[in-house]
């Protein structure tokens, strides 16, 4: 059992939108596409649009968008 399931709290249903996201069914988390870990909805902060994808960090949001191929080849 995790600190989520302690509390009551269930996975929430999001729509990702550009700028902000909307609840579709209420919940305390959503789940990281990258890490699997959960991401309480006060501190959601990375998304994709494109893919209606949480991420927990700026490093998982990264590594979401090489895996989509996304980045360009960078040359070193």
């Amino acid at each position: 059992m995790n600190r989520f399931e302690k509390s009551g709290g269930k996975q929430a249903t999001v729509r990702y939108l550009d700028a902000d996201f909307q609840i579709i069914d209420p919940g305390s988390y959503v789940v990281c596409a990258i890490t699997g870990r959960p991401i309480t909805v006060d501190e959601l902060k990375y998304w994709s649009v494109d893919r209606q994808e949480a991420y927990v960090d700026a490093g998982a949001s990264l590594e979401a968008e090489k895996r989509a191929g996304n980045l360009p080849n960078q040359k070193g």
